[in-house]
């Protein structure tokens, strides 16, 4: 039986299943837990529950889009940065180039555990890259083809690659959720993913 002791803050995850590409998103918070993934048509918003609105005052970081669509290509991030790397991409950079301009422009976030900025992204048919920003450092790294790597604000600050099961959006946000080595993380809160084999789809819960 796993015993749940660890906690990562958010977790992302990016990279290939049997069944196509992936990006995934999950929130952990002790902090701030009354918090939802809200899906639109081309993108995932965190943001406050009903009644827990005025949490943004208290931390700016909280809300913002965790997943978006860009042409053929998901990007995900644990915060305002999933825009900044989407508006790249879609002027032409590359995937590579617009998270680590994005994260070295951006920096870490400047609240009172200088939580690092995370990111990923991938094309249905091509290159996969996850990246993170924290107070000392700079990384980001291309994922191997069928392989799936995962990245967290806290305790797992460097790619670590999994083995990630699903085969539609759902199924990847629910893994990214609880199960697998996700299981062993605590306090998860919700989890959004994008899910591409001809085209991406996205869900949330």
């Amino acid at each position: 039986m796993k015993v749940n002791n660890l906690y990562l803050g958010r977790i992302l995850a990016v990279g290939s299943t049997e069944s196509g590409k992936f990006v995934a998103y999950r929130v952990s918070s002790r902090s701030f837990p009354n918090r939802i993934a809200k899906t639109f048509d081309n993108r995932v918003s965190i943001i406050p529950t009903e009644g827990n609105e005025k949490d943004v005052f208290k931390n700016p970081y909280i809300a913002y889009n965790s997943i978006k669509i860009v042409n053929n290509i998901a990007v995900v991030s644990n915060g305002s940065h999933t825009d900044v790397i989407a508006d790249k991409i879609e002027t032409g950079m590359n995937i590579r180039d617009a998270i680590a301009l994005s994260l070295l422009s951006m920096d870490y976030e400047k609240d009172d555990f200088n939580t690092p900025r995370i990111a990923g992204a991938t094309t249905i048919e091509g290159d996969s890259y996850i990246g993170i920003v924290t107070h000392e450092d700079l990384i980001v790294e291309k994922v191997q083809n069928g392989k799936c790597a995962y990245i967290s604000t806290y305790e797992k600050i460097r790619p670590q690659i999994v083995d990630f099961r699903a085969t539609n959006a759902k199924e990847a946000a629910m893994f990214i959720m609880n199960q697998g080595k996700f299981e062993e993380f605590t306090n998860p809160v919700t989890s959004a993913a994008a899910f591409g084999i001809d085209k991406w789809e996205i869900s949330s819960i």
